[in-house]
This record gives C-alpha cells, structure tokens and sequence, in this order.
C-alpha cells in the first residue's frame, strides 16, 4: 500500500477553517495509514482572489497540528507549462476549441435560454468553425455528452445523465488553468491515488470523468466529504457565518491532538463508543468506508469537552511546559514549585489554556471584596450578614487552629458542616468566595492548603469587615 498518495491542495484566498483543515487531515490520515505520501499543492491560479499571507498560514497550520507533508508544496503557477502541454493535446485530438464569444454573447445566450424556460448549455451553442487557439482566448473542453457512473468511497455508488455535461473552460485568456482542468493534470503527473475533497465539487465529478476520458488518464479513488454544518445545523458552516481561523484555536490553548480527534470524529466514527483518539489511535483506525454521508454539526462545546479530556491525560510537567505564555501576570513573581502546586489543583477543569488566568489569578494576587458574588449566589443571597459573618467567624477559629495539610483541611471543613448544621453549598461557597474572591475555583481543601494559612486568614477577614 506504498504507492497510495493523497493530496491537500487548498487555495490561498484567506485563512483555513475546520473545512479545510478535516479535508487535509482525512487525506493524511489515509496516507499515514498506507505508510504512503502526502502531498501538499497550493492551488494558486485565480490570482485576482489570492490573499497575501495566504500560503504561509496555510503551511503554519499544518505543521501546528501535526499534519507534515512529504512533497510540495507544490504551486500551479508555477507549473503552467505543464497544462498547455496537455491543453495542446486536447486540441490536436479534436476536444478542445478557441472560445470565439464575448461575455456579453455568453450573457445573451443564457437569456435566451432562461426565456425558453431551458437550462443553458454552452455547447448548444459551439462554433462550427472556432479560430485557431493563439492564448488570446478562452480554451474550452469539447465535452462528450454521456451518462457517467462511479463509485464514491463516502457517498456510494453514483449516476449522471448527459444533462449535466457541458463545454467548460480549460486556460483563461490570462494563461492559467481553470481548477476543473489544472487539478485534474497534477493529480495525474503527481500519481494521486486517492482525492478527498468537499461536497461542493460532488455536481462537477461527471465533467472531471468526461475529461479524463478525453485525456485516456484513469480516475483517481475519489472520496467526497459531506459538509461541515453550522451549530445550529441549517446551512453548511462558513468564513461568512463566523467560522473561526484555526491558527485562533492554538492562540486560545487548544492541543494540536484535541483539535485532530475533534475534526476526526466530525462525522467519523470507529463503530464503537470511543470518543477520545490519540493521533496514532486515528492513524490505525481510520476507514473512508465509515465517514457519514449527511452533514456533521459543528459543536464548540463538544470540541471543548475534548481538549479538556488531552488536557486531563497530560503529566503535569508536560502541561507546565505547554502552558508558559497563559499564566496571569501575577504569577511571574512566583516560583516554578508554586506554579505546578496550582497547575495541579486547575488541571481537572481546565477547558483551554487561555482560561488559566481566570482560573489561577486569586492564588498569586490579593483581588478586592467582590459583594456580587455573594448576592448573586443562588443559595448564599437567601442569607442576611449577621448570619453569613457569624458562619465565616466559626469557620475562621476552625482553620486558625489547622497545619493546613490536606487531610486536616478536610476533617475540619466537615467538623463545621456537622457543627453548623449548613449544607456545602452554602458552607463551603461562602469560605471559597471568602479566600477567592472568584466566581469559580477548583476543589476548595486544595485550594486552601495551596493558598497557606496566612493568606487564608487575611482574606477570610477582609470579608468579614466587608460583611
């Protein structure tokens, strides 16, 4: 299986999304799997929609996520030559013809046939006697109107009438190919075996079959990938609906494993009930055969459900090392022994990285007594102050007494439930918001044995004046 060779060959007009990236990693993942090649090509001949920056985000993404290719990148542009030498022997064959038409000639001809109520097909309306091709016009693909069936590794057994098969493009009067050509002549020079690709280019594959037929070139194994939907799962999810840059994910602490597990399982599954894939777990199970054929739902949520389960599976020094540039600025003061301590305690509900701050901050810096917190407590705003400074008050001569170990924490956390008759829901939310200050924390006995008696007592009583 050596010889299988896939390809991602994106278009540099912007920043790559999820779209984009799954497409580039089925692709990789079908190559890694054979022990075969991986080609990256940059599909760059409209030039009037190139993005500057474009190419170079598009390789920084990959190599983020791990996806490293092994040929390439390879630029149309720069291959040009290529495709007029296959251009030129459409036209010695007979199936390639100078376009002789204006765009407004082609504008009257689609009126015409929107007046008679017809689909318009250009070849109803070829030149008996089309000028010799000289580059200062269109070429276009003298189609052979035929029913057409293949085989989709995703979407099936497929058929097509010889309605949809037109004369198209082949080079623009500017000399570059169209994509419907030049595609198809690199994946045949390159010895692409297999093209995974969007849905959107499903309605087109009858006239890639027609040319390749033309051209005497055997199709490639095609795969079609059903689209990615929005969350509200009613159109196909898009940069114009708000779909993120992917490189945003990286910048906000998203694993590079999570983010390929996410977009693996975004209409992929193993048959089984697994949920959280390593990279080589991906690798050794991946089948075309089980990619869904109707859209996938994009879930944020669920992406993020993901990345915290990577985060979980981490030793704490490799999260230490991957979380350098998040800490708050406060904890630069603090030594590394300190960090971990912390790191260790926020671990469990650690999302994303760039949630460290909001996690972490009340452990390195004193934040001033925040009253919304208690009376915008569900269970706390129930209480008058007298009666909250009363609980604080038993709950501070506990821990003034404590070596605050863990375990001496906790027997005296749950001598004060027992003593002061209260829930933990009221009991423990009041001494957390007490020494916190934070709408959230992790569990609240390692909070306090990380935080030390002396800044537990002086934030305990900083509350209590407020009370």
């Amino acid at each position: 299986m050596s010889d299988v060779r896939t390809r991602f060959a994106p278009s540099p007009t912007g920043f790559l999304h999820v779209g984009g990236i799954r497409t580039a990693l089925f692709a990789w993942l079908i190559a890694r799997q054979a022990g075969g090649t991986f080609i990256l090509r940059i599909e760059d001949t409209d030039q009037a929609r190139e993005v500057q920056g474009s190419v170079d985000h598009i390789q920084e993404s990959l190599k983020w996520l791990g996806l490293n290719w092994d040929e390439g990148p390879y630029f149309q542009s720069k291959r040009l030559d290529t495709y007029k030498k296959y251009a030129q022997q459409l036209i010695d064959s007979g199936r390639a013809y100078a376009d002789p038409y204006t765009p407004e000639q082609v504008q009257e001809f689609r009126e015409e046939a929107k007046k008679e109520k017809k689909p318009f097909l250009y070849r109803n309306h070829r030149p008996e006697n089309p000028p010799v091709w000289d580059g200062s016009k269109p070429l276009r693909f003298k189609s052979n109107p035929k029913e057409h069936s293949w085989h989709d590794e995703v979407m099936g057994d497929l058929h097509s009438g010889e309605e949809v098969i037109d004369d198209f493009i082949l080079l623009k009067s500017d000399g570059f190919p169209t994509y419907n050509f030049c595609h198809i002549i690199d994946d045949h020079e390159m010895k692409v075996t297999h093209v995974i690709r969007g849905q959107e280019f499903l309605a087109s594959v009858p006239k890639y079959l027609n040319l390749y037929e033309a051209l005497e070139i055997k199709p490639p194994v095609m795969a079609t990938m059903p689209h990615i939907m929005s969350e509200q799962g009613n159109k196909k999810l898009s940069k114009r609906d708000g779909a993120k840059d992917i490189l945003d994910y990286r910048d906000e602490g998203y694993l590079p494993e999570s983010m390929i597990n996410f977009l693996a399982t975004l209409g992929w599954n193993d048959g089984t009930e697994q949920e959280v894939f390593t990279v080589n777990e991906l690798i050794k199970k991946f089948d075309l055969s089980r990619i869904q054929k109707s859209g996938a739902q994009f879930d944020e949520r669920r992406l993020l459900w993901i990345n915290g389960a990577h985060i979980r599976n981490l030793s704490l020094n490799d999260l230490y090392e991957k979380v350098t540039i998040f800490w708050p600025e406060e904890a630069k003061k603090t030594d590394e022994s300190y960090r971990k301590e912390v790191l260790a305690l926020v671990q469990e509900r650690l999302k994303y990285f760039a949630e460290l701050p909001e996690l972490t901050r009340f452990f390195f810096a004193d934040l001033p007594v925040n009253p919304g917190l208690i009376s915008g407590h569900k269970q706390l705003k129930k209480y008058e102050a007298p009666q909250l400074k009363e609980l604080l008050e038993k709950a501070r001569d506990s821990l003034e007494q404590s070596d605050f170990s863990v375990e001496d924490l906790k027997e005296r956390l749950n001598k004060l439930l027992e003593s002061t008759s209260e829930k933990p829901a009221v009991l423990f939310s009041l001494i957390r918001i007490a020494t916190t200050q934070s709408p959230a924390s992790p569990e609240l006995t390692g909070s306090l044995h990380v935080l030390g008696k002396e800044k537990v007592l002086a934030r305990i009583d900083q509350q209590l004046q407020a009370l």
